[in-house]
């Protein structure tokens, strides 16, 4: 088989076996407050950009950027000033096209319903004491009693006792009960002797319209958006794209201090949308 390493014609990629491939780990974006470089793969694009916004969404593109080729199907462009608190999409131009814009399959920053990436300060998104925290200690398989948990299900009762209802937050709440006195949220959890809870897609999923969640849609998130961004209507903002990821690890270390260890449902085999994807 040919190995390409560099942007072939599209003629020469007639089989995904031929796409050049990215081992790097700095796809998407890697931020400081002096630059922020942004690399995409797309080794069949003729054109790339970055699209810059001011906001999550709304309005033009304050600026728009040619990426440059770079090695094994990338490109990369260098903003050489702080961009924190911006937001931004890739468009690859192929036979003529400008395609629809992306945040990019790798982003972790995402404005309201995830339309736009966002740059941010990862140390802001860092609860008090999160260096030093740690999943509890499983000395055998055999051990784990498994509770599978849909976040909005677990505390959205009216008489749940818990104040964060429908949110990562509520994960972190103790002493909760029913009117009648009875245990609920991590307090029951416990009752229950659970050792491991298995939490049902908490990813960036399509068809929960973050701008109107007293709507109050339901779904469990098997349509996902962005893999790798916590979904927003889990959040208490979400506008922010700080918010949602620091209450994800603030739930995250909750439980780790109430004795849980995490499995987390992800779904990367699924597509909310083929035509759009």
């Amino acid at each position: 088989m040919e190995t390409l390493t560099d942007h072939p014609s599209t003629e020469r990629l007639d089989s995904y076996d031929k796409y050049p491939s990215y081992y790097g780990s700095d796809l998407e974006l890697v931020y400081t407050p002096e630059q922020s470089v942004f690399t995409l793969w797309a080794p069949s694009a003729d054109r790339v950009r970055l699209n810059l916004y001011a906001s999550g969404e709304g309005g033009d593109p304050e600026e728009q950027v040619e990426m440059e080729k770079a090695g094994y199907g990338t490109w990369r462009i260098h903003i050489d000033r702080d961009l924190k608190g911006s937001f931004y999409t890739f468009q690859i131009e192929k036979n003529g096209k400008w395609l629809n814009e992306t945040p990019g399959i790798w982003a972790k920053a995402v404005g309201i319903n995830g339309n736009r990436a966002a740059v941010i300060d990862w140390n802001e998104t860092n609860p008090e004491g999160w260096e030093s925290d740690r999943s509890p200690e499983l000395k055998m398989y055999s051990d784990i009693i498994l509770y599978e948990l849909h976040h909005r299900d677990f505390s959205i009762a009216p008489d749940s006792g818990i104040e964060n209802k429908g949110k990562f937050l509520a994960l972190t709440e103790t002493g909760t009960k029913t009117p009648e006195g009875e245990a609920t949220g991590l307090d029951h959890l416990k009752e229950l002797g659970v050792t491991h809870i298995h939490i049902l897609p908490s990813f960036d999923f399509a068809t929960v319209d973050e701008t109107r969640l007293d709507e109050n849609r339901y779904n469990w998130g098997y349509d996902p958006k962005n893999y790798n961004v916590p979904d927003g209507s889990y959040s208490t903002d979400p506008a922010n794209p700080v918010v949602r990821i620091r209450e994800f690890k603030e739930m995250v270390k909750s439980l780790h201090q109430n004795g849980f260890r995490i499995v987390l449902d992800v779904v990367y085999n699924h597509t909310a949308s083929t035509d759009h994807s």
